[in-house]
């Protein structure tokens, strides 16, 4: 049975009260102090300490000038602390200034520091390692092009090499030159073009030419510089054998409408040092990936724009932690960008059908579970309003050992306007999974932030109910959702909109941050643009202003293996009824694959608990994980760390 527990609004509640407040300002002059009483009200009452313990509250966070970004990525460290990701923020301006910022803020303090970003990790993907370090992959290597900003006619040029005994690199500048048409155009990066294949079949030597590619554009501006059939082209600056060997082919090089384009690099962060390491470039170019760590700590990558602004076409790779290597996976698998992928019990990857941004309509939208060793893929139907899931939420439901996910709200595909308030639950656990509808979010939103809390429940916060909030359509509401009860019920609002490019954290101490929003427009009729939402708040849940909570009493981080047990001191351990392991969570469009609650089997000490640590390492995948306890309120310790490594039959 489902339901939704009843209780007006709060917008419907603030108005009441501020009638109530303003009653005898009737006479008066209204709007202005009817408006006036009303929010003063609205502020005294959100303030008390039985609205706090009923609905919790919001703070914004005092964020110093000179670390104010665009926050576009966040992620929880197992240092505490929490890197804010820009690159260049979604600003053009910054993009061509290659100015390129990151921050790592400190919640207990709240101190912050610059961090040197080295690429434009604009739109990246991020997953935590192992050992601690969080993955960075991917990135901007050139903003999009609409038709009418284009003024250089471009495309895509495809570059040969029929040499099996040298690979050829050509620099950003290389001119290729038609052979027909006679038309020059300019490549806009590097390219490096492998060494051409060759092999004996039948006692003849057979040599396949490499491929690589690279954006191009004419020298001149014009529509007399654009191209409408396939021609090939030669690589001005060679000679020789060379001139023969490597040349281009390219179709229409035209004024098309240009995407974003992905970036090769990678970078491991590392928390203690505070610092980007450059690892070794991915097979792909990526721009919104997604990238999920697996059961052995390997990390899978997945989707995003290449290097020309196409979807990466099924390519997709490993990153080995230990060796700080790429390898592409045997087979191809299609998937739109930013999909949301689960490492579940089994080993196999969930994709639950949401996504963010750039994909056919008909090609890798349909949720199912995928053997990424065989490649099969098996769909999970039944899931609602299916045509609408880009741009929704994705959430493994606490406890994990229960492998229910939940799907909450979404979006058309690209700038469609339509959005749904549906929630749609499944039990991978069934025989034969399937989706059934779970309660109505609070309104039909794209970009909702969910967020697993330590208690077992779930906070839902903002979105907005067309495209990038388009014609002031954020939201501003939250909610829990209870999945034990399959109910959800109203907490405070939230005290500004978010929707693309927003997100949101557990903490440590129970509390949640969000960040960002990027509005397209400032104004309801849309004929004002948006600016950056730079405002981080907190929200700190209904457990928080209990007059008591537990206490873990030990604070050292240590580390335990899985199937292992370990004894933590704790206050009353009487009254502990349940022990979580939380992975922290990685942020981004709508996307944290990362974030599980496990539950620990625990028994009671004289002064404390003795936990164990579940054997199954896709259920627990290697790194580290807020440990926490919970009364018989639901009321959450501050947690503290574990690392859980790699298996020791998984590990070299």
């Amino acid at each position: 049975m489902r339901f939704r527990l009843g209780r007006p609004s709060h917008r419907t509640r603030r108005l009441a009260f501020g009638s109530a407040a303003v009653i005898v300002l009737a006479g008066m002059n209204g709007p202005a102090l009817w408006g006036y009483a009303a929010d003063q009200y609205h502020d005294y009452k959100i303030n008390q300490p039985g609205y706090k313990a009923r609905n919790g509250h919001w703070d914004v966070v005092d964020v110093p000038g000179k670390y104010r970004i665009n926050t576009i990525h966040a992620a929880l460290l197992h240092t505490g602390k929490v890197l804010l990701v820009a690159g260049s923020g979604n600003n053009a301006a910054n993009f061509k200034a290659k100015s390129f910022r990151t921050v790592l803020w400190d919640p207990r303090t709240n101190t912050y520091k610059n961090i040197p970003t080295p690429k434009d990790l604009f739109c990246a993907g991020h997953t935590q390692l192992p050992d601690g370090n969080l993955l960075v992959a991917g990135g901007t290597q050139r903003y999009e092009k609409l038709e009418g900003d284009i003024s250089k006619a471009g495309g895509l040029m495809v570059v040969h090499n029929e040499d099996p005994d040298k690979p050829m690199t050509l620099p950003a500048g290389t001119r290729f030159t038609g052979r027909e048409n006679r038309k020059t155009f300019e490549s806009k990066d590097a390219v490096l073009v492998p060494r051409a294949k060759k092999e004996t079949r039948d006692d003849k030597v057979v040599v396949t030419a490499s491929t690589a590619r690279v954006y191009v554009e004419a020298r001149e501006k014009g529509h007399a510089y654009e191209t409408g059939t396939t021609d090939n082209y030669r690589v001005e600056g060679l000679g020789g054998k060379d001139a023969q060997n490597v040349y281009g082919i390219a179709n229409k090089l035209s004024f098309d409408k240009k995407d974003f384009q992905g970036i090769k690099d990678a970078f491991e962060f590392d928390p203690v040092a505070e610092r980007y390491i450059t690892v070794d470039p991915m097979e792909e170019a990526r721009w919104y990936p997604t990238l999920t760590t697996l059961q052995d700590g390997k990390v899978l990558s997945v989707s995003g724009l290449d290097e020309i602004g196409q979807v990466v076409p099924g390519k997709n790779e490993i990153y080995d932690p230990a060796t700080k290597k790429w390898t592409y996976l045997p087979k191809e698998r299609f998937f739109p960008t930013y999909p949301a992928l689960f490492l579940t019990e089994k080993g196999k990857i969930f994709y639950t059908g949401s996504n963010a941004g750039y994909g056919p309509a008909d090609r890798g939208r349909v949720p199912g579970l995928w053997d990424v060793a065989s490649n099969d893929f098996t769909e999970v139907p039944g899931i609602s309003d299916p045509d609408i899931l880009e741009t929704s939420m994705s959430v493994l439901l606490p406890p994990a050992q229960q492998q229910r996910y939940m799907v909450l709200g979404g979006g058309g595909v690209g700038e469609d306007r339509k959005s749904t308030a549906k929630t749609r639950i499944v039990d991978l656990r069934n025989d034969k999974p399937r989706f059934h509808d779970g309660p109505d979010l609070y309104a039909k939103v794209r970009y909702p932030s969910s967020v697993i809390l330590p208690d077992d429940t779930v906070l839902t916060t903002n979105g907005s109910g067309d495209y990038r909030g388009r014609s002031d359509s954020n939201v501003l509401a939250a909610e829990v959702y209870d999945p034990a009860a399959n109910a959800t019920h109203a907490v405070a609002d939230p005290l500004v909109g978010r929707n693309y490019h927003s997100g949101a954290l557990l903490l440590p101490d129970g509390r949640v941050m969000t960040f960002g929003s990027d509005s397209l427009f400032g104004d309801k009729d849309n004929s004002k643009p948006g600016t950056f939402q730079q405002q981080i708040d907190l929200y700190s849940p209904p457990y928080r202003f209990r007059e008591t909570r537990p206490e873990i009493k030990e604070t050292a981080p240590r580390t335990v293996k899985l199937g292992d047990r370990s004894t933590y001191r704790t206050s009353d351990p009487r009254q502990i009824e349940k022990v979580r392991l939380i992975r922290p969570g990685s942020f981004t469009h709508v996307t944290n694959v990362e974030q599980r609650s496990i539950a620990l089997d625990f028994s009671r000490t004289a002064d404390g608990v003795t936990v164990t640590v579940p054997k199954d390492p896709s259920l627990v995948p290697p790194g580290w994980y807020m440990l926490t306890v919970v009364d018989g309120r639901g009321t959450p310790a501050e947690a503290v760390w574990v690392k859980v490594p790699v298996a020791d039959d998984l590990a070299r």
